[in-house]
């Protein structure tokens, strides 16, 4: 079916969208399962008075999120590549559930932030006592990336006395070669600091989500136009046919009075028909 201008650009607008969500999608998946199953950590979720620290949570959230994603994608992909409007509207309902939530998430980060930070240095503890107990490098390499970012080392702060010193940051000076700031103390400095930043990615993130609710909406509506618009055949006719039509001898045109007989007309041609001259 044919679509027309802005019915193509919300199309190609979705499959960007979608294929980008399912990117992310897989990753948030991966990295849930990866510390769901992984060696290191799955006696984590294994002891009760863990179920529900903050690392169970986040990985509990990480695998949940990127499956919802992932059957988001399956719908809006579906629908806007073969151009289904059942599909499109399960896509919008779902959409319209991740927006409200997405939104709804930021705000209460904000208003919550005194509880929300203490949560996140939770999650780091935990991350900070798995590779003590474990060494995997994959969250060696996560260590060595918050300290990095930001600029902190371990939970003491004393470089000669840190346990996982060589996921440290370089030292800017003498005096940071001993100490440098502890990173549970750094990581709520900047929650605390950044929490209305971190409302506006959420909410920045629900708003393109209902950009992305707002193309469906009027894909789903210029198919239904294109379904409904009438369709017109063109039949076309050999010269020959055209040329020589070949009409009927006569022609029986019944009277609408019962008392009357019927009528016969009989077709002239127009070759028998005088032409007036002037």
């Amino acid at each position: 079916m044919a679509l027309d201008g802005c019915g193509l650009f919300c199309k190609y607008t979705l499959f960007i969208f979608n294929l980008i969500f399912a990117l992310l999608g897989f990753a948030f998946l991966g990295l849930g399962l990866w510390l769901r199953f992984s060696e290191s950590t799955r006696g984590i979720f294994q002891i009760e008075d863990l179920n529900s620290s903050a690392f169970v949570i986040a990985v509990t959230v990480l695998i949940a999120l990127g499956s919802v994603m992932l059957i988001v994608v399956v719908f809006g992909d579906y629908g806007a590549c073969n151009e289904k409007r059942c599909a499109l509207q399960v896509f919008s309902v779902l959409l319209t559930i991740l927006a409200i939530a997405e939104i709804a998430i930021g705000v209460v980060a904000y208003s919550s932030k005194e509880e929300v930070g203490p949560r996140i240095v939770e999650f780091y503890s935990s991350l900070y006592a798995l590779y003590l107990n474990s060494g995997d490098p994959v969250i060696g390499a996560t260590l060595t990336f918050i300290h990095k970012m930001l600029h902190c080392c371990g939970v003491t702060g004393v470089v000669v006395l840190e346990l996982v010193k060589h996921t440290c940051p370089k030292a800017d000076g003498f005096w940071e070669q001993i100490k440098q700031p502890n990173c549970p103390a750094e990581i709520l400095g900047a929650f605390n600091s950044n929490a209305p930043l971190v409302m506006g990615i959420f909410v920045g993130t629900g708003v393109l989500l209902i950009i992305a609710l707002i193309c469906s909406t009027t894909l789903s509506r210029k198919i239904r136009q294109s379904l409904s618009s009438p369709q017109y055949i063109i039949l076309t006719h050999s010269t020959s046919v055209m040329a020589n039509p070949h009409p009927s001898q006569c022609e029986f045109v019944s009277s609408s009075y019962p008392d009357q007989d019927p009528v016969f007309f009989t077709p002239l041609s127009m070759a028998n028909i005088p032409v007036a001259q002037s």
